[in-house]
């Protein structure tokens, strides 16, 4: 063989490590997406897997939650299933990524899974995405600065207004205010897309005016910015919005922002939307099974990376219509006693 052909082959080979690399990394999937070819679903998870999960920025709850999930699939199973959480742009780019086959559970706003299974909006046909569960609920934090001249939603005209990640579920619901306020997010605001440690950032250096988030309660980098902003900025009440938001999708509902949340001197009405947990159609029913059981029975270690978790309940866990449960999360939620 030519010193030349080696050389060739060689590069060959350095390419190809490095692609499994990338693969590999990040939280990506690694062996769990075949299609679901079972008669059974009996929860047991057959040869080892790794799931990549596709949650959130790095100070939100999906994150954070995604990761306590992730390092609890090891014990929940004996060693036969393992996780690593990835952060991302959240609800839209998760279920684009989950569809694509880069990650096999991803975290979603409901409203923008609803949008996925019936092609709308940021989708151009309906996804073949399912539900594991409906987890705990988004509360939908607006934040401006206190010398910013904003009372209210439509005050935010001609102001540097960040709407959260580019394909986030924060993003869409940013968007849905602002013009349920009678504004054009591509016109009428300075349109700041992005994610939620650099909109803290801006928020106290002053470059942006108010931002858009929907994260659990508590959010890490909500928090950084009262405990050393406090003073400087409040929430909105974003409520008066709600029946237009309301018609939009029945998800939305009212809801508060405790003053214990964040420590602020009143609580703070607001509009909440639930989170879901998705899956590709085609995920192995057993590994589906075995992660919605992992959820639940580890709920409490959940709860203790973010007392969001806490509002992970068998209660609400079927109410994903019209996102249809995947047939591995029926059999858990079976066998837990959901009603």
């Amino acid at each position: 063989m030519s010193g030349k052909k080696v050389r060739l082959l060689a590069g060959v080979s350095v390419l190809a490590v490095a692609a499994a690399g990338l693969a590999g990394c990040g939280g990506r999937q690694g062996g769990a997406a075949q299609d679901d070819t079972a008669s059974e679903v009996t929860c047991e998870v057959a040869r080892d897997t790794r799931v990549g999960i596709a949650t959130g920025n790095s100070t939100g709850v999906y994150y954070v939650v995604g990761n306590a999930l992730a390092g609890q699939l090891p014990a929940a199973t004996g060693g036969r299933l393992t996780g690593t959480a990835a952060e991302t742009g959240a609800s839209v780019q998760n279920i684009e990524q989950l569809v694509a086959g880069q990650y096999d559970v991803a975290f979603s706003l409901f409203d923008t899974a609803v949008n996925a299974v019936q092609g709308k909006e940021s989708f151009s046909s309906a996804q073949p995405v399912q539900a594991l569960a409906r987890i705990y609920d988004n509360y939908t934090q607006v934040v401006v600065r206190n010398d910013a001249g904003i009372s209210s939603v439509a005050d935010m005209r001609g102001k540097r207004i960040s709407t959260g990640s580019p394909k986030s579920g924060t993003e869409v619901i940013a968007h849905r205010l602002l013009q349920a306020a009678g504004l054009d997010p591509a016109k009428d605001i300075q349109a700041q897309r992005l994610d939620l440690t650099k909109t803290v950032e801006g928020m106290k250096d002053g470059s942006i005016d108010a931002f858009f988030w929907s994260g659990g309660l508590p959010t890490g980098g909500v928090t950084d910015l009262f405990t050393t902003a406090g003073d400087r900025v409040r929430f909105l009440d974003i409520t008066p919005l709600l029946p237009k938001m309301a018609e939009l999708n029945p998800a939305y509902q009212a809801g508060t922002i405790g003053r214990d949340a964040y420590r602020t001197a009143a609580d703070t009405p607001t509009i909440v939307v639930p989170n879901v947990l998705l899956v590709r159609t085609n995920l192995d029913a057993n590994v589906a099974c075995a992660i919605t059981r992992t959820l639940f029975d580890r709920k409490d270690a959940l709860a203790q990376a973010n007392p969001a978790a806490k509002g992970i309940s068998l209660e609400n866990a079927r109410r994903t219509d019209p996102v249809p449960l995947h047939r591995g999360a029926e059999k858990a939620l079976q066998e837990l006693g959901a009603r």
